[in-house]
């Protein structure tokens, strides 16, 4: 039969996060906790297209009616 624990170990000694099991013979996964940050990568458009875009109305609201918008029929 299977049974989940959880435990940490701090400066070289498990701590128990609950019951303390007798153990016999055990299977151990261990999770690694970082301080570190993880580094993000970041994105970036094409420099062949820069300065190319142009918008058309208003940003902030459709410049095509609700009536034609062909999702909604």
């Amino acid at each position: 039969m299977l049974r989940s624990y959880e435990a940490m170990i701090e400066d070289g000694k498990i701590k128990w996060l609950g019951s303390e099991p007798e153990i016999l013979k055990a299977h151990v996964i261990i999770t690694i906790l970082s301080d570190e940050q993880p580094r993000t990568l970041r994105r970036a458009a094409s420099t062949s297209i820069a300065g190319k875009g142009k918008t058309n109305g208003n940003i902030v609201s459709s410049i095509v009616s609700e009536e034609d918008w062909e999702c909604l029929k």
